[in-house]
């Protein structure tokens, strides 16, 4: 008998139009929470950023004897320094740094004498042997982008970046519908003309290995109305079904016509061997796949098509485990003592794959989760040479990491926010960047290790920003200069300011914390300290020297430095008092090669864009501006609170819900079948009010003292609701009181709505405010 299909189509142009229907008709990923403990292998569906840094307390990074880094200066081979116990405290790895001590010796170092004294052989310096605060993790930095897959190590950052749950693409649920006469499930001795159904089980472990659940249904004689009954409910029940044979063009054959009845085939004939009876079809945005009977066609069919489907869902890469020959972009120097790995991040830059080491501290968890390949440094090697050429083990394909955008230079979190965005809006490829400094960044694109470069370098004979560093570095061009965004520098200090800090010359007042060198920051400071003839040596913590903004801002915050150059986003995000030195030019320096690139055109389209200020990138591109509620162009700005007084603040808020007289009496009586609606608006309403920032872009993140929330009857048919929020801060908690007065009118409903249609939420208003200039009562 002739078998007849529908197509016989290429199976590159079925996957490419399948897809773009299935799009079109709203097929998509659902979201969850989950915990960040339980977490590895989901996909992220939105940025998650830490809310606390780690460490968050200054620990030691040693066994050893904690003590002040002054105390041991002088000390040497051939002059041995003793100390008294009172100069000193014994501490493990990970213990808190005592009170006064700003460093520690190892054990190995120590010798133990008699009477509790010490001897030591050698000095250190502050801050030696101290994992500081925010060493790994700093508060606001952002952990992983959306669409990330959570690797063990990513778990770990989420929890020590304070993150105990995160939003996850909830796994697809995938139904399996195994069909025919001749089909049994499994058992040891099957009669003549028995077939064991194995398949089901095959599809259902390659699924779970990409992530996806599945619901296998009984088996399905050849019926047409059974297979059409059952397929109809596995559409409703299941984001994607797959119908195990019945795909063919045989008598019994129903599964194209069914699929045709209840929605729509798109193909029905692949052309590929094996694999061809294959059908592609949808009921509304639910995909509907025909596999054929026989195993290793199916299997095909599985791989080629179904596991690309998940990746679709997903938006996510598949993994592997292959290595590649890069050059290396930084030189490497290990020990002859071990085999070393080395996290790298890699990316293409004219052809040549450009390995770049990340941070390989033991404590730095992150640069596991940034990682696109692991470099294997043999044992007795010193090491590589910057230019070198390394193998690698890929840690992602090698097609996405010849996609990634390099970027390199200035630290700004505007790059992580880059990077979210482009995730979000599909364009095909992923940012890699590295933070070594304005300078860093100009020879990064010199020596073509990188295709774009963040530089914010000031020429301190003229005033001007970068254009002299271009045209001295670059005489012969080859390169373009685009500018890019205004930044507000300027000394961060505790809040308060309780040193008195009014300028940049009174930063011998305490403790500074620097930037490294080569970065536009340290040049800006270096240029302060010639313009006001202040001696380098007479500047407490000149040498103390972090890579990024909010390193700086982290080590103030946590009281390991009293002040430190920066721009203006990272003393907001660490609530740091900020005086103003100066706005810089924040400009991007861009391979003349790569400048024609999508990726780098995508890149600078987003951060050009007219609505950049209302995207995620809002905080960090109108540092500028003064924060009123409009700017210039009449958008909507957060109001700035930085010099209101702290005040007790207090605000209730009022919601009415109108409802049937016996819906009202099961609610009051707790009989309502999803349970004590009363309960579970009062959580949901208290844990709304205290995430009103997140849920209010222009609201402040409030350290918010008490929520209460309460209920009364009005009559035979209305609940009132009440939320009362009491806080200490510069601004009022209205929106935090309406905010909980809301969702718990909302939960009531939500709970209630099944068995009462006519429930409305009639009121939401502000009873009352205190605390403020315009206090008001209103009951």
């Amino acid at each position: 008998m002739k078998h007849n299909y529908l197509n016989n189509i290429p199976l590159d142009k079925a996957k490419e139009d399948y897809f773009s229907h299935l799009k079109s008709k709203g097929f998509d990923y659902k979201t969850e929470t989950v915990m960040s403990a339980e977490a590895c292998g989901r996909v992220l569906s939105q940025a998650v950023y830490a809310k606390i840094c780690s460490p968050h307390y200054n620990a030691s990074a040693m066994d050893g004897v904690a003590l002040k880094a002054a105390d041991t200066y002088g000390a040497g081979e051939s002059s041995p320094l003793i100390l008294t116990p009172e100069q000193y405290t014994v501490v493990d790895t990970g213990d808190p740094l005592p009170d006064g001590c700003d460093a520690v010796v190892m054990v190995e170092d120590v010798t133990q004498l008699q009477d509790g004294r010490i001897s030591l052989l050698s000095a250190v310096h502050p801050w030696q042997n101290v994992r500081q605060v925010g060493e790994d993790i700093c508060m606001g930095d952002m952990i992983a982008p959306s669409f990330t897959k959570i690797s063990p190590s990513l778990c770990g950052a989420f929890l020590a970046g304070g993150v105990l749950g995160v939003q996850a693409i909830k796994k697809p649920l995938v139904g399996i519908i195994p069909t025919g006469d001749e089909i049994v499930s499994p058992k040891e001795n099957p009669g003549k003309g028995e077939i064991i159904e194995f398949n089901s089980a095959i599809f259902s472990a390659m699924l779970s290995q990409w992530q996806a659940q599945t619901k296998t249904y009984g088996i399905v004689k050849d019926k047409k109305e059974l297979l059409h009954s059952v397929i109809e409910t596995a559409s409703l029940e299941c984001d994607m079904v797959l119908v195990l044979a019945g795909s063919s063009a045989g008598r019994d054959d129903y599964t194209s016509t069914v699929i045709s009845d209840l929605g729509e085939v798109l193909f029905h004939g692949i052309a590929i061997k094996p694999g061809k009876p294959a059908v592609l079809g949808c009921i509304g945005s639910v995909p509907v796949i025909g596999l054929p009977g026989y195993p290793v066609s199916a299997i095909v069919v599985m791989e080629e098509i179904v596991k690309p489907l998940i990746g679709l869902y997903y938006n996510s890469e598949r993994e592997c485990s292959k290595t590649s020959e890069a050059v290396l972009g930084k030189r490497v120097v290990s020990s002859l003592k071990y085999q070393e790995y080395v996290r790298v991040s890699l990316g293409k830059v004219k052809n040549k794959l450009i390995a770049v080491p990340l941070s390989r501290g033991a404590g730095v968890i992150t640069s596991f989760t940034k990682a696109d390949g692991i470099l294997t440094v043999p044992q007795n090697s010193e090491g590589f040479e910057a230019g070198e050429k390394v193998s690698v083990r890929l840690l992602k394909e090698k097609e996405e990491i010849e996609k990634a955008l390099i970027i390199t230079g200035s630290h700004d979190p505007l790059l992580d926010e880059l990077s979210d965005l482009l995730r979000k809006k599909g364009c095909g490829f992923s940012v890699t960047s590295s933070h070594v400094g304005s300078m860093g960044a100009i020879t990064a694109i010199k020596n073509s290790q990188a295709h774009l470069g963040c530089i914010h370098l000031l020429d301190t004979s003229s005033g001007t920003y970068n254009e002299s560093y271009v045209k001295k570095y670059f005489p012969e061009g080859g390169v373009k200069l685009i500018k890019g965004v205004g930044r507000l520098q300027g000394l961060m200090v505790r809040k308060g300011n309780p040193l008195g800090i009014k300028g940049f010359e009174d930063i011998t007042k305490g403790v500074y914390v620097n930037r490294q060198p080569g970065s536009g920051t340290r040049i800006l400071c270096d240029y302060l300290i010639a313009k006001s003839s202040m001696d380098k040596s007479r500047i407490p913590g000149y040498r103390n020297e972090e890579f990024t903004h909010t390193a700086v801002a982290a080590l103030i915050a946590s009281g390991n430095a009293d002040c430190g150059l920066g721009i203006y986003s990272a003393a907001k995000m660490y609530d740091l008092d900020f005086i103003e030195i100066c706005t810089e030019e924040y400009d991007f320096l861009i391979d003349e090669d790569a400048f024609a690139s999508d990726e780098v055109r995508n890149s600078l389209k987003y951060l050009k864009a007219k609505n950049l200020k209302t995207d995620s990138l809002k905080w960090e591109v109108t540092a500028l501006a003064d924060f009123t509620h409009l700017n210039k162009k009449g958008e909507a700005l957060m109001v700035n609170v930085g010099e209101k007084d702290i005040t007790q603040r207090y605000a209730r808020a009022f919601a009415k819900v109108i409802m049937e007289e016996e819906t009202l009496q099961k609610l009051l009586a707790s009989e309502l079948k999803k349970g004590d609606a009363l309960a579970a608006a009062r959580i949901a309403g208290i844990i709304a009010s205290k995430r009103t920032w997140e849920l209010i872009p222009l609201c402040h993140n409030i350290p918010i003292e008490s929520v209460e929330i309460s209920f009364e009857t009005g009559g035979k048919n209305e609940l009132y609701i009440y939320c009362s929020a009491k806080c200490s801060y510069k601004t009022g908690i209205e929106m935090e009181a309406l905010t909980g007065a809301s969702v718990a009118a909302l939960t009531i409903y939500d709970m209630c709505k099944a068995i009462d249609r006519k429930m409305q939420i009639a009121e939401i208003r502000l009873l009352e405010k205190t605390g403020g200039k315009s206090d008001f009562k209103n009951d």
